[in-house]
């Protein structure tokens, strides 16, 4: 799981039990820095009560469990997990084995949940409502958390770098991906707008969409003295907000 990996899914004891899926785990730790940097400001960290009891399920690199784990101001109690082990720094947070979609904790555990791209990794619908089911069993009434994954209509499927990939009919993708030479099979269920804020409803969350301001972030973040940035600060979010549908990445807050 995380930009990360999972596995194919079969259920046993009402969970997923992995199969077969890769870890795509992202193992380039200063892009880390700079995603735990943009979910910090996104969820508007520096205003909640410390200390933040805090989840990254998908862990992948360790790379954002360990910047949250290790900040200079905000004081987090990390706990991290994932199907694979692919850490590259350890320090600063508790890591977890798993080896489906259960999560090893008791119930309302956290003050804060992430799911950075670790939805389209756990399987079919089935597991992919799993996974959220058990964000929130975990999750405190006053919490908060943050879901980020590819979004199906993005140009460049991102985990093969194959174009329109993912805009195909499920039948046709991996004889796509087998033909291009990039791997075997596809394993991976990118989700729709609409289609993503029907399973946090159903989980039973509220939510928020904010493509618009992760675009922000991310620019101010990454490139803050580029001439796209200068021109994205300048135009405003009625502007931005219709096009949410086919930004490459969805990503939400959600909440009890």
């Amino acid at each position: 799981m995380s930009e990360a990996s999972s596995s194919d899914q079969t259920q046993e004891a009402g969970h997923s039990t992995p199969a077969v899926r890769q870890p795509h785990a992202v193992l380039d730790l200063p892009s880390r820095r700079f995603k735990g940097l943009k979910i910090e400001r996104l969820l508007d960290l520096a205003n909640r009560a410390q200390p933040i009891r805090m989840l990254e399920v998908g862990t992948g690199s360790g790379g954002i469990a360990h910047y949250f784990g290790t900040h200079p101001q905000l004081r987090c109690e990390v706990d991290a997990v994932d199907v694979h082990d692919n850490r590259l720094v350890a320090e600063g947070y508790r890591y977890h084995q798993v080896h489906d979609t259960g999560l090893p904790f008791a119930n309302q555990s956290f003050d804060v949940v992430l799911s950075n791209h670790v939805i389209e990794h756990v399987g079919d619908e089935q597991a992919q409502r799993a996974h959220l089911a058990e964000l929130r069993r975990v999750v405190r009434s006053d919490g908060v958390g943050y879901l980020a994954v590819p979004n199906r209509w993005m140009l460049v499927e991102p985990h093969y770098k194959l174009v329109f990939l993912s805009w195909l009919p499920h039948a046709w993708r991996t004889q796509y991906l087998r033909a291009m030479g990039k791997g075997e099979i596809y394993d991976c269920e990118p989700l729709r707008l609409g289609q993503l804020e029907k399973l946090l409803a159903d989980a039973g969350f509220r939510y928020r969409n904010l493509c618009v301001d992760a675009l922000r972030a991310t620019f101010e973040i990454e490139r803050p003295q580029s001439a796209a940035t200068s021109v994205l600060r300048s135009i405003p979010d009625g502007l931005l907000m219709p096009w949410r549908r086919i930004i490459p990445t969805l990503i939400y807050r959600f909440w009890l």
